[in-house]
Formats: C-alpha cells, sequence, structure tokens
C-alpha cells in the first residue's frame, strides 16, 4: 500500500490536543454536521462569582442539590447554608449551568428571566449569554438533545469519572439560527409539548373519576380529620412503634362504608404466598424460559414478559414458585412508588421475594378482575400500612389480613366493565402524550441536525 493510501486511513491529532485524547474523542461515529455553527465559547460567557455565606444568607439564596437527568433543578433548604464546606458560586437569572460529571445524561439547566438566584459549587459552570441573540429555551433544548449528548461524549476527560471541563465543553459547536428563527422553532416545539400536556391533564382526570367511581360503587367515604394545630406534635402508641413509617404518621384520612357488603380479608378469598431469588452465583439459572418477575415490572398492568428468565432448575433450587395465569401480585416493597402498585399475570411466571402472588382465587365469591381493580384502587391505604423507618415494607401478613369490600356479581360487573373502558382510554391518552413528547424532541433535532 502506498504512503498516499496509508494517509487517507490515518487520523491526526495536533500535539496540543494529546493531553485530552482517547479513541472516542477521535471517532468519526460521532460527528455531526449543521448550518450556522458556532462555538459555544463565542456565544457563552463563563461566570465565577464567589459568593460569602453572609450575602447568601442575607438575600435568602440557597445551594444546589442537584440537576436529575430531565433537567429539573433541585435545592438544598436554607438551614444547610451555615453547615455547607467549599466555595460556593451565584447563578443570576438568564443563565445555563451544567453537571460536569452529568451533563452527558441531560443534567443541564436554564434558569430564567427574573428568577431568585441561587448558589452552586465549581462542579456545576455557570454561562450568561446575549438574550438579543439567543432564546435561552432554545439553548437549553439544543444542550440537552441527543445529538449534544453525542458531541459531549466525544469531549470527556478523567479516569475515575468522565468530566467535561468548561474548556471542552466551549469548544463545541452547536447550530444557533437566527433569533426569529429560534422562536419558530420553539413555537413548533411548545405546540406538540403543551398538547401533551392536555393530553396527561385529561387522563390525570380520568384516573381520579375512575376512583370517584369505584368509592361510589363500593360505598367508601373519606373523611378528613382536621389537625387542631399544624405545630402540635403527633403521638404514637408504644406498641405500634416497631410499625411506624412515613406514610402511617401522615395519613388524615378516615374512611368508612355506607353500603352494607360482605367485607372478607385476602387469606379467605385466596391463597396468598411470595417468590424467592434463584441464587445469582450460578448463572445457568438464569438462561431459562421461566418468567422472573421483580416488583419493579409490577406497574398496574397485565404482565406478558418480563425481562429475567428463569429454569426449572433455578425453580427447584430456590424458594421461587410458578404460579398460573390470572394470577395477581402485589408489591411488597421496592423503590419509590413500587410499593403497593400491582400486575395481573398474562402468562405462568415466577416472582422474587418481594412480591405477594394471589392466586386459587375464589371466583364463586370474587372476580379476579374486580379483586384486581380493587386492590389498585387500595394502592395509598396499601402503602399506609407498610412499617419500617428508613424504607418501609408491607408483608404477607398484612397482605393476608387486607379486608376487601365484595358487592354483588352484578355490582362487580358494572365496575369492571366500566373501569377497564375509562383505563384503556387512560392508557391510549398517556401513551399518545409520550409520542408527542418524543415527536416534539425528534423534530427540533431534525430542523437543525444532519448527520
Amino acid at each position: 500500500m502506498s504512503k498516499n493510501n496509508i494517509s487517507t486511513f490515518l487520523k491526526y491529532i495536533s500535539l496540543k490536543e494529546l493531553d485530552y485524547w482517547d479513541v472516542k474523542r477521535y471517532s468519526n461515529d460521532n460527528l455531526l454536521s449543521f448550518n450556522n455553527a458556532v462555538l459555544l465559547k463565542d456565544i457563552l460567557i463563563y461566570e465565577k462569582e464567589n459568593i460569602l455565606k453572609d450575602a447568601i444568607k442575607e438575600n435568602k439564596w440557597k445551594i444546589i442539590s442537584k440537576i436529575n437527568f430531565s433537567g429539573k433543578l433541585f435545592l438544598r433548604d436554607y438551614d444547610e447554608v451555615d453547615t455547607y464546606k467549599g466555595s460556593l458560586y451565584k447563578v443570576p437569572s438568564n443563565s445555563i449551568i451544567y453537571s460536569k460529571i452529568n451533563v452527558r445524561h441531560g443534567c443541564i439547566y436554564y434558569h430564567e428571566h427574573n428568577k431568585t438566584p441561587f448558589t452552586v459549587s465549581s462542579e456545576y459552570p455557570i454561562f450568561v449569554f446575549n438574550d438579543k441573540e439567543i432564546n435561552g429555551y432554545y439553548l437549553k433544548l439544543v444542550l440537552r438533545s441527543a445529538s449534544f449528548k453525542r458531541l459531549l461524549d466525544t469531549k470527556t476527560s478523567g479516569i475515575g469519572k468522565s468530566r467535561v471541563k468548561v474548556d471542552e465543553f466551549l469548544n463545541i459547536k452547536i447550530p444557533l439560527p437566527s433569533l426569529k428563527e429560534q422562536n419558530e422553532l420553539l413555537e413548533k416545539y411548545n405546540t406538540k409539548i403543551l398538547f401533551a400536556e392536555e393530553q396527561e391533564k385529561e387522563a390525570k382526570k380520568i384516573e381520579d373519576d375512575i376512583e370517584d367511581f369505584f368509592n361510589n360503587e363500593i360505598g367508601l367515604v373519606k373523611k378528613e380529620l382536621k389537625s387542631k394545630s399544624k405545630n402540635l406534635l403527633k403521638t404514637i402508641t408504644y406498641t405500634n412503634v416497631e410499625k411506624w413509617g412515613v406514610d402511617k404518621l401522615n395519613t388524615n384520612q378516615n374512611i368508612s362504608y355506607i353500603k352494607n357488603f360482605t367485607q372478607k380479608n385476602i387469606q379467605s378469598i385466596a391463597t396468598v404466598s411470595s417468590g424467592g431469588t434463584p441464587s445469582r452465583s450460578n448463572k445457568e439459572y438464569y438462561t431459562g424460559k421461566i418468567p422472573w418477575i421483580k416488583t419493579g415490572e409490577v406497574v398496574n398492568d397485565i404482565i406478558l414478559d418480563t425481562k429475567e428468565k428463569i429454569t426449572v432448575e433455578a425453580i427447584k433450587n430456590s424458594s421461587a414458585k410458578v404460579y398460573p395465569k390470572d394470577s395477581l401480585i402485589i408489591a411488597m416493597y421496592g423503590q419509590g412508588l413500587t410499593r403497593g402498585r400491582t400486575a395481573k399475570l398474562g402468562v405462568d411466571a415466577s416472582t422474587n421475594q418481594a412480591c405477594a402472588v394471589l392466586s386459587n382465587i375464589d371466583n364463586e365469591l370474587i372476580d379476579t378482575d374486580y379483586l384486581w381493580f380493587y386492590l389498585m384502587n387500595e394502592y395509598h391505604r396499601l402503602r399506609e400500612l407498610a412499617s419500617g423507618n428508613n424504607q418501609p415494607n408491607l408483608n404477607a401478613e398484612m397482605v393476608k389480613n387486607y379486608k376487601v369490600v365484595i358487592p354483588s356479581f352484578d355490582i362487580q360487573e358494572k365496575i369492571v366493565t366500566e373501569v377497564t373502558k375509562r383505563k384503556a382510554k387512560v392508557k391510549r391518552l398517556k401513551k399518545e402524550a409520550i409520542q408527542n413528547r418524543e415527536d416534539a424532541i425528534k423534530e427540533f433535532e431534525e430542523e437543525i441536525f444532519t448527520k
């Protein structure tokens, strides 16, 4: 091969760039092209105004806690200023900040016009810009776009944590059309986003209406308990100390039933048991075809497939069991909103130990779908039963002894028919809202980025 041919395949790097080099930085896979290209260093001004704690307290400014992957800002409480160690810098209104560690995941925040300043550490670089040339909302969308994230992925440095340094960030090009064009692009984007928000609001209203309808049919009445003083201490009897949790202590609702329907506990209408986790050290156990459900997959829907599947040997050598289709699942513990959620098996499946499984349901007394919808309607009250301080959990005994209101079969059928219809509409609206949000950002990116 000639020297000229070899040079066609070689990537040349200037000497001054060698300090930053790695394979992905100089890979062509991440390259994008676009019109109206500008370097961020030509439009952003790096700000680093050190602020003393006295000034922070005097102005009642807060300190950043984090920016999440959705670009949402979280601030600490005022009283954390005194105990904070390290330098702090003022974030003025109409500025952009990013997290050096997580900017590649979308941790970029635009602090709008006329917003109260807050403070950050040096891990959150601050930039201001000329709003006569740049719309801050446009800038935020570009910097949080999938295309920009790919560009950022070529700029990370550091072995332990891939931080994006200020000079690296400022050395990235972005598309910057005229302010008029920026505003037009934003208008198109916001039209779809507003429509998605309306769909989400409609879905939430239908969900609230489902709860009202269900409660009315079974005669459930909520009574708000009014506290005499918000400042009074809440007390709990000694015998209940081991059971207390935040939800249990904070609940201020009492319920009663104005219709005289039969009430039975769950263990009298179904078999209640749970599952198990086969040994993770035996990887062969997780190469089978038996669906294995974890609580994160229990999301008030029918389960037809699972992320992990196990073998018959895994079942034999663990406490996991295979439950029949149409069994119901209650998540006894899990992260965030998981605890108390339910699901219905659309296939025979096994579960881990965090799931309570209701099988052999007495269908001569209660319709399976009615029981499922009833448990969904009881979500918040189920959560209030949970005990434990750091991470409150449900347990099998709580589930077994939980009361279920059982009206006549004609009322059960009426409830199932109506709730099924309304839930289908909620599901459709949520799906369309997700699609509209995805379309909004996709169309925005397609207008400004080209491969």
